[in-house]
């Protein structure tokens, strides 16, 4: 079905026609001071059109808003905009520019209305395991020009304009190169933050931090991780020191911490695990519901029979852990200590404001999941020794696979989502069918064997099962609506309620289902669904006969065996009524209508355990008769 025609849909063909149109014409002729303005009145054909911009004053949020993602107009006229440049184009050019750009966005509208529908289980927005090893390969020889922009050289003497305009000008290198880094080696990169003013909260919590806090998500640490900003610090100082902040390590088993601190011992990396989470639960406990704040001694999250270096932390741990890690200052004057500064940097949705909220012990820093929550960085006091430097979230260039791949680590909105059915394909990829049945407490009927199935379902029978069980469908011809449900599933992957972990990289790549299989037991389901939950076992094993030999069947041939075996379905497997039952002893149907001829013998034989033959005999050969006769 073909959506309705938005009304606010900006690209760069619509947004050059809507500045042609006549309404925009009056705007500018009444505001001609404050916005964009035209010179040479009344060009003509043949004749140049000069557009201008004047200097904006734009308020700090607005300055400071997050922005990942930039339609075609939009990156243009940043990118103008960096460089200070104005731009003369000639009336031909700007309206086949105009016409060229408005056929794009009318293509791309449409090609997002359409369904693809592929005959086989191959998902056209997956990759291969060969074409994904690939790429895999690729990301690793071009992992060093992954940078993060750098701040310019300056000192006392540099003028602010001077600072401005180098900073403008280094940033708008940075973009460049990575552009010509994904269109060159035909990389895929995940959106990045575009915004200097970003950028440059971040040049200033590294400036002033002794320690640097990169806090990642546990399921996929090296997706979150910036290698390049950690020599950046280095560049500024090399007394500056960096750690890994392996935060919602809860949702990983001691087996899985246990392969990853192995790969950052063997990489040099210094790291720690925490989980916000269970920090933010310990403080609940041991504080007092009337709101007397009564610290009590913090006990210890985790068993003590985990060793050191994949034990989760405590708050009173993490903070050691930071004074541990700082650098010791020099020129120190004994009688008036410093504080140590330890700044916190991280993607959105890592936890990093929660793990804030942890150590505080009270909420100072507000939750979202939105890239640039915290405009600003803050500075929090955390203890008579600690200064915390919070660094608002950035979403640093990294590359990918797939967009799928994007949407399942939380990088891209699931409520702005059109394509569903990669994303939702992968969820079934790494998820075993038997727990998203037991969790959600569904039936998913997958393709059998015998019409091309792989055993493994797809994102559509996920979503149709999840949609059907939930009461989703669409207005109309009544179908599932497979992108509600799809939004509900991928919400519950990104926020852990469906769990995957990626196995660190090896000289022998982990297999990462045998990574995860502790993950889908019964301790992993809410409460209200262990009970009756039997994961990894087929209810249609017991069907089969352990004397005859088992034979791999499709989910077809299951369906059929049930409709004809199983007792009260009124199958042909089982016959409770015989169909002379209803004539009684008799021989009288309802309605009073006597049996007679052969069905009437063959009754009185039934009765009497005699074959037809002797009854026949026995009624002097007759064959036809009417009513019924005791034989004795």
């Amino acid at each position: 079905m073909v959506l309705a025609e938005s009304k606010n849909r900006v690209g760069l063909g619509r947004a050059l026609m809507n500045s042609r149109s006549g309404s925009s014409h009056k705007t500018n002729n009444k505001h001609r001071g404050n916005g964009a303005g035209r010179g040479g009145r009344g060009a003509g054909p043949g004749q140049s059109e000069m557009l201008y911009t004047t200097e904006k004053h734009e308020a700090d949020w607005y300055r400071m808003r997050s922005v990942t993602q930039q339609n075609d107009l939009d990156e243009f006229l940043n990118t103008a905009e960096l460089a200070d440049t104005d731009f003369t184009a000639g009336m031909s050019s700007l309206m086949f520019l105009r016409l060229y750009c408005y056929d794009v966005d009318y293509m791309v509208e449409k090609m997002s209305n359409m369904k693809i529908i592929h005959k086989d289980q191959i998902n056209p927005y997956l990759l291969t395991a060969d074409e994904e090893e690939t790429a895999r390969t690729k990301h690793r020889k071009n992992k060093q020009q992954l940078t993060v922009p750098r701040r310019p050289h300056w000192d006392s003497t540099t003028t602010p304009a001077e600072l401005e305009r180098r900073e403008k000008d280094s940033f708008l290198r940075w973009r460049r190169g990575l552009a010509e880094l994904q269109e060159a080696k035909d990389l895929l990169m995940t959106p990045f933050e575009r915004n200097l003013e970003v950028w440059r909260q971040l040049w200033r919590v590294i400036e002033r931090s002794d320690l640097v806090v990169q806090i990642v998500d546990a399921r996929n640490p090296l997706m979150f991780r910036s290698e390049d900003l950690e020599r950046y610090v280095k560049e500024v100082d090399e007394r500056k020191n960096n750690l890994l902040l392996v935060n919602k390590a809860d949702m990983m088993t001691a087996e899985q911490r246990s392969a990853w601190a192995d790969y950052f011992e063997k990489e040099g990396i210094s790291y720690r695990f925490f989980s916000a989470a269970l920090a933010k639960q310990v403080n609940e406990e041991y504080y007092s519901v009337d709101g007397e704040e009564e610290p009590i001694k913090e006990e210890v999250v985790v068993e003590g029979k985990e060793g050191p270096k994949i034990r989760i932390l405590t708050v009173d741990e993490l903070e050691e852990v930071f004074l541990e890690h700082a650098p010791i200052a020099k020129d120190e004057d004994p009688e008036k200590p410093r504080k140590t500064q330890i700044g916190l940097v991280g993607y959105p949705n890592v936890g990093k404001s929660s793990t804030i909220n942890a150590l505080i012990g009270a909420k100072k820093v507000s939750v979202s999941s939105t890239p640039g929550k915290t405009k600003h960085f803050q500075t929090l006091h955390l203890s008579e020794k600690i200064v915390l430097c919070d660094c608002p979230g950035l979403v640093f260039p990294n590359f990918a696979t797939t967009k799928a791949e994007l949407v399942c680590n939380g990088v891209l909105p699931i409520d702005q989502l059109r394509e569903f059915s990669g994303p939702t394909t992968l969820v079934t990829q790494r998820v075993p069918q038997q727990f998203l049945e037991s969790l959600y407490g569904i039936k998913i009927h997958t393709r059998p064997f015998e019409e091309g199935g792989t055993g493994i379902p797809t994102g559509e029978e996920l979503l149709i099962a999840y949609a059907r069980a939930r009461g989703f469908y669409k207005t109309g011809a009544g179908n599932p609506d497979e992108s509600r449900a799809a939004r509900y599933v991928l919400k519950d992957y990104v926020n852990g309620k469906l769990l995957f972990c990626h196995p660190p990289p090896a000289d022998s790549p982990i297999d990462p289902f045998n990574f995860n299989k502790d993950l889908y037991d019964e301790a992993h389901l809410p409460q209200s669904r262990r009970a009756g939950a039997s994961l990894g076992q087929d209810h249609d094993d017991d069907l089969a006969s352990e004397d005859l030999p088992i034979i791999e069947t499709g989910e077809k041939s299951h369906d059929l065996d049930r409709k004809f075996f199983a007792e009260g379905r009124g199958s042909l497997g089982h016959v409770r009524t015989p169909f002379h039952l209803g004539a009684g002893a008799a021989g009288a149907l309802p309605g009073g209508k006597n049996l007679s001829g052969r069905k009437a013998r063959t009754m009185i034989a039934l009765d009497n355990n005699l074959s037809p033959d002797e009854v026949r005999k026995a009624m002097g050969g007759k064959k036809h008769f009417k009513g019924r006769k005791n034989i004795k």
